[in-house]
């Protein structure tokens, strides 16, 4: 990071690093305000090489997909919020799981991932990075035996996510950190689900931490974004290999946009929580709801961890009925507030069924082992619900319609 005064290092609470880190009036109009840099290229003062490989250790703006001045302060807001020494943005939250997996990893290395994670993130590392050499063990990470039963010499990289998509189930961050670290490997989390305000793994022993912007960061639905947190030393090398090479860079007026969501991001995490218990215990009251799936709910199986390692149960909420799909028939019909739509972490409430034959057949492709503990939280079939900011009283009267 940067030195600037604003970076983080300083004892700021949460909505204070959220609005102000990375942030500083513009030096010549006083614009309180972040410009939005749209400029792809930069003027220059000095002779400089072509090539990254001549950059220097703190060069000039040069070129955008290097680095951006709207991107920068995005990126020193998120290292503050996450506790880390820098970070790096993307175009999208996959761009930035990329980045990491396809810049640690080469022919012969050994991935240990999450069983159940992210759609993308486990197509990723089923069906392409096979085709590369690398090896993959996928496991049920919130058994911390299990990721050290697969654990090889070879092993370069661990993945977990937790909460993790779509059924809320937890890993111990800070375990797992360990067992990663005693066979010289290194521990990516992707905290999605939690965001910087539920959970620092970086403070908890992991080396990056991946988030989708798109979701709670961004907050609004309305931009793209990926980024990854860690030590300075390993985001440098990301933006060599990943950022410049790859070239999956964020858009400048994404960055802003994300940048702007940001500053409200503790407050919005406070009512998503609040929210996300109301319609948790709704739900859990319901007779038509067979089982509720909420890390702030005393029923969740890993209550206990989500006490530990959450300072925010975030606003993700899973649930399981009899005939799923028909209800999501009437839910794209009859539903007045809630959005029946894929993503999260948004300010409008979003809904979507996940029937669990389909994706242990089209996504996670688990052995007999790991699809019987997915299906003893999904069963038949789960609701992914994001909660949102409206009243929750709106909420639990829009369910009800569809589900009584």
């Amino acid at each position: 990071m940067s030195s600037d005064k604003h970076n983080g290092k300083t004892a700021w609470g949460d909505r204070t690093t959220a609005i102000h880190a990375g942030e500083n009036p513009d030096p010549e109009t006083g614009a309180s305000a972040p410009n939005i840099v749209m400029s792809t290229t930069f003027a220059v003062d000095r002779v400089m090489g072509f090539s990254v490989n001549d950059m220097e250790e703190d060069p000039p703006y040069i070129y955008t997909r290097w680095s951006n001045p709207t991107t920068r302060q995005l990126e020193q807001k998120l290292a503050a919020l996450e506790h880390g020494e820098d970070a790096i943005c993307f175009a999208s939250g996959m761009a930035a799981s990329s980045a990491v997996m396809l810049s640690t990893l080469s022919a012969g290395d050994h991935l240990v991932v999450s069983g159940t994670n992210y759609a993308g993130t486990a197509e990723l590392v089923r069906h392409t990075l096979p085709r590369f050499g690398i090896e993959i063990s996928a496991v049920d990470t919130s058994d911390a035996d299990a990721v050290a039963a697969v654990i090889r010499p070879e092993t370069r990289l661990v993945w977990v996510e937790t909460p993790a998509n779509p059924i809320l189930r937890l890993s111990d961050i800070a375990e797992i950190a360990k067992i990663t670290h005693d066979a010289g490997a290194k521990l990516a989390v992707d905290s999605t689900f939690a965001s910087p305000v539920a959970t620092q793994p970086v403070s908890l022993g992991a080396d990056y931490v991946v988030h989708s912007l798109t979701k709670y960061i961004g907050g609004h639905g309305d931009a793209l974004g990926g980024a990854v947190i860690g030590s300075k030393a390993d985001i440098a090398a990301l933006n060599v290999e990943a950022g410049i090479h790859h070239g999956g860079t964020i858009s400048p007026f994404n960055a802003w946009l994300i940048m702007r969501g940001a500053a409200t991001l503790p407050i919005r995490m406070r009512v998503h929580e609040e929210n996300a218990l109301a319609v948790s215990a709704f739900l859990e009251s319901h007779p038509k709801v067979k089982k509720v799936l909420y890390p702030g709910l005393p029923s969740h199986p890993q209550y206990d961890l989500a006490k530990r390692q959450m300072a925010n149960f975030s606003g993700m909420i899973a649930f399981q009925v009899d005939d799923g799909p028909s209800i999501a028939e009437r839910m794209m019909s009859d539903l007045k507030i809630i959005h029946y739509a894929v993503s999260l972490g948004h300010h409008r409430s979003l809904i979507y069924w996940i029937g669990t034959d389909d994706i242990l057949s089209s996504t996670y492709e688990l052995g007999d082992r790991a699809a019987k503990s997915y299906r003893s939280f999904a069963g038949n079939g789960i609701f992914r619900f994001s909660i949102g900011l409206e009243n929750p009283e709106d909420l639990c009267r829009d369910l009800d319609s569809v589900l009584s």
